[in-house]
């Protein structure tokens, strides 16, 4: 295509085989220039776009995660011990160094599981649930609740997808992955523990107070601030990897190059 020169405003504008240029790479599509994330890999391999394996998994010993608020909160506006039953539940569920969200009955959580049974003979639990009704007593002037601390362990593997057709230009991707989730429990000699928790009111606290009549109350506002995570293996997600023929490539040579 020739160019052809406009003179507009005291300008000259160049349109032709640049302006036909522009609208080439416009039509290219986003991914072809671009590489996955590892959540959007993790997505492929829930909904089933992507054929996965979780390859060579290791368990690491089990360790207990942090504690956290499992209950109400309990206020003592009264001028004397305050004793009450509290009910608590605590649900514990499972994600990766990505934070990707791994769900019970999911095709994430049964290809890990799959994958560490016929290694180690045993299943992986991707959540627990657990529940009970305790009496506390706290005095006046207080705060109490009930806080939760789950068994947990880590499994570090390396996942592989497999497409039917190209995605981001490759049939075949890797990453490593660590999965964090709720183990049995006593699971290596560790138990999840459940404990009652006290600390005076704040200024704040005793103010509300007021609009209780100096009663004890329960609130749904969790007051337990939570604390670093605790797990032995943190990190960054790993960067996907392309792969032609099951295996990661040394060198993934450029189309045109030989």
């Amino acid at each position: 295509m020739a160019n052809i020169r406009m003179k507009k405003g005291g300008r000259v504008l160049l349109v032709g085989a640049a302006a036909s240029v522009a609208l080439g790479a416009a039509a290219l599509p986003a991914s072809a220039a671009s590489e996955p994330t590892v959540k959007e890999l993790m997505a492929d391999c829930a909904s089933g776009t992507g054929k996965c394996t979780f390859n060579d998994p290791q368990v690491d010993k089990a360790y207990l995660g942090n504690y956290h608020q499992v209950s109400d909160t309990l206020y003592n506006c009264s001028t004397s011990d305050a004793t009450q039953g509290l009910n608590w539940s605590d649900k514990v569920g499972s994600s990766d160094t990505a934070e990707f969200s791994i769900t019970t009955g999911g095709k994430i959580a049964g290809i890990v599981d799959l994958s560490v049974t016929a290694k180690y003979g045993h299943t992986w639990t991707t959540e627990h649930s657990d529940g009970g009704s305790m009496g506390m007593t706290i005095k006046p002037g207080e705060v109490g609740w009930i806080s939760r601390a789950q068994v947990m362990r880590q499994v570090t593997g390396t996942w592989q997808t497999h497409y039917d057709d190209p995605h981001w230009g490759h049939y075949y991707w890797f990453w490593k992955d660590t999965i964090t989730s709720p183990a049995p429990n006593d699971t290596d000699g560790v138990k999840s523990v459940v404990v009652m928790k006290t600390r005076p009111m704040t200024a704040e606290e005793k103010a509300s107070c007021g609009a209780h009549n100096g009663k004890t109350f329960l609130s749904k506002t969790k007051v337990e601030v939570p604390k670093a995570d605790n797990a032995p293996r943190k990190g960054t997600p790993d960067k996907p990897t392309p792969g032609d023929d099951g295996k990661p490539p040394a060198r993934e040579e450029k189309t045109g190059e030989k």
